[in-house]
């Protein structure tokens, strides 16, 4: 998967948006990395160049902007 963008979210939050994306079947991993601005903490749903619509449901899931995966 290519790697585009991604949200960092707490740990706390992450069932209930990995089952919300599960359901709508957008495709995302989650990473724990040094490259990515991610506070203690944290996690990142990292998602690939997504189709608009599906774009949409990612951003009004997360409600905020997303930051770019870094190259």
């Amino acid at each position: 998967m290519e790697k585009s963008f991604y949200y960092a979210v707490p740990w706390q939050e992450v069932s209930y948006l990995r089952e919300a994306l599960a359901a709508l079947e957008i495709p995302f991993v989650l990473e724990q990395d040094d490259q990515l601005e991610l506070n203690p903490g944290e996690v990142a749903f990292v998602f690939p160049n997504l189709p608009i619509r599906q774009f949409r449901h990612v951003y009004e899931l997360f409600g905020q902007a997303s930051r770019l995966y870094p190259q």
